[in-house]
C-alpha cells in the first residue's frame, strides 16, 4: 500500500492508506489492523467499476483527487453503488466499446453532467439514465480529442520537467495535484528563463503560492513571475 498523511485516517478512493496527522499512534495501529476489510471493500469497489463500464460502453470509472476533497473508499463506494443501482433500473442501449478509452468520474453534488476540458464526464451520481446515454454518445467525439490533447500536454510536461531538472542543477521539480499539465509547462518555461543560480539544488514543488515546507521543498506558485 501508499501511505500519505492526511487530515482523517482511513483508506481512500485510490486504494492509498491514510495516516491522520492529528491522531496518536495506537490509532494508526488500529487502522492497520483494520486493511484487510478495506481491502475487501476496495474489491468491492473495484468490482462495480467493471460493472458500470460493462454498462456504459467501455468508458472508466475513475476518482481525481485533484477536483476536490480526498474521498473516503467508503464514501466512494457508497456513492459507486448507487450509482450501479440506477443505471441496472434502465435499459441502456450502448456498444459495448463505443466508449472504450474513455473515463469519468461522479459527484454527489452535482446536477448536470459536463464534460471537463482534459477529456474526462463529470457525472452526477443520480443522473437520469437515458438523459446520460445521450449525453455521453453526443461528446464522445469532443472527449476523444481532449484526452488526445491532455495525453500530448502530459508528454510535453514530462520532458520540460526533465530539461528544467538537468539544466537548473534541481533535486527535484514536482507540483501539487491541482497544477494542471499546461500551467506546469508554462511555469518550467518561465525558470528556463530566469534561470537563477539560487535555485540549484533546492527541491521545487509547482503550487498556488509561496512556502518553505517542513521537509525544505521550496514551493513557487506556476504563475509567478520572478
Amino acid at each position: 500500500h501508499t501511505v500519505v498523511f492526511s487530515d482523517q485516517s482511513g483508506m481512500n478512493a485510490s486504494g492509498h492508506v491514510m495516516l491522520g496527522t492529528m491522531d496518536v499512534h495506537h490509532q494508526w495501529t488500529k487502522l492497520l489492523q483494520q486493511l484487510p476489510s478495506y481491502r475487501s471493500l476496495q474489491q468491492q469497489t473495484d468490482w462495480l467499476k467493471e460493472r458500470i463500464s460493462f454498462l456504459l460502453g467501455g468508458v472508466q470509472v475513475v476518482h481525481l483527487d485533484r477536483l476536490g476533497p480526498v474521498q473516503p473508499i467508503t464514501e466512494h463506494y457508497s456513492t459507486l453503488s448507487t450509482f450501479h443501482k440506477t443505471l441496472m433500473s434502465r435499459n441502456l442501449r450502448l456498444h459495448p466499446r463505443s466508449l472504450q478509452g474513455l473515463t469519468m468520474s461522479l459527484e454527489n453534488d452535482r446536477s448536470k453532467p459536463a464534460l471537463h476540458e482534459m477529456g474526462h464526464f463529470i457525472i452526477p451520481t443520480n443522473c437520469d439514465s437515458p438523459k446520460l446515454q445521450v449525453f455521453l454518445q453526443s461528446h464522445a467525439p469532443e472527449a476523444r480529442q481532449c484526452t488526445q490533447r491532455r495525453i500530448q500536454l502530459q508528454v510535453e510536461e514530462e520532458a520540460v520537467v526533465k530539461q528544467c531538472v538537468h539544466s537548473l542543477s534541481l533535486r527535484s521539480l514536482t507540483k501539487e495535484p491541482s497544477v494542471s499539465s499546461s500551467q506546469m509547462i508554462m511555469c518550467c518555461k518561465r525558470l528556463l528563463d530566469q534561470r537563477s543560480p539560487l535555485m540549484q539544488g533546492l527541491h521545487i514543488c509547482v503550487s498556488h503560492f509561496y512556502s518553505v515546507m517542513q521537509d525544505g521543498d521550496v514551493c513557487v506558485p506556476w504563475d509567478s513571475k520572478s
